[in-house]
């Protein structure tokens, strides 16, 4: 009888288990997720000068393709124009994927497909943010997206 009961109570106790992480599994796929790229104007093709630095931090939700930035431009030659998330191995130029506003915002939000962003969590290595000024219309100052 005891035997029963404990193999009984295992059985609840391994199913809500169960329960439970495929419920937080569902919560993290919908979570909002950040990233981050360190930014230095050496990193953009053609160079800009190393001594254009900033960081961005990048929020990008899968469920709903929020995609949400925020720049801490440390020091850069000229007034931003333009901001992007593209895709390129590092050293590697490419196309626009996410136009971060339609002038240059130093924070805000924007909507891209949802298998976009998905893409961009499953590689964010593979994909780069730069900030453009006029004097650098390749962007002045660059960096790989990593987790945070």
């Amino acid at each position: 009888m005891h035997t029963r009961l404990f193999v009984s109570i295992a059985t609840i106790a391994a199913l809500a288990s169960a329960l439970v992480l495929v419920g937080g599994a569902g919560a993290r796929s919908s979570a909002t997720v950040e990233l981050v790229a360190k930014m230095k104007g050496s990193n953009e093709s053609p160079a800009a000068p190393a001594s254009n630095t900033g960081r961005a931090e990048i929020k990008l939700n899968a469920a709903t393709g929020k995609v949400c930035w925020e720049f801490y431009v440390t020091k850069i030659d000229g007034k931003p124009n333009a901001a992007h998330i593209h895709k390129g191995a590092k050293g590697v130029s490419g196309p626009v994927k996410v136009p971060l506003g339609t002038t240059y915002k130093r924070e805000g939000c924007t909507k891209a497909a949802k298998a976009l962003v998905r893409s961009i969590l499953a590689s964010p290595g593979a994909y780069y943010v730069n900030v453009h000024t006029a004097k650098h219309p390749a962007g002045a100052l660059r960096g790989q997206l990593a987790h945070g």
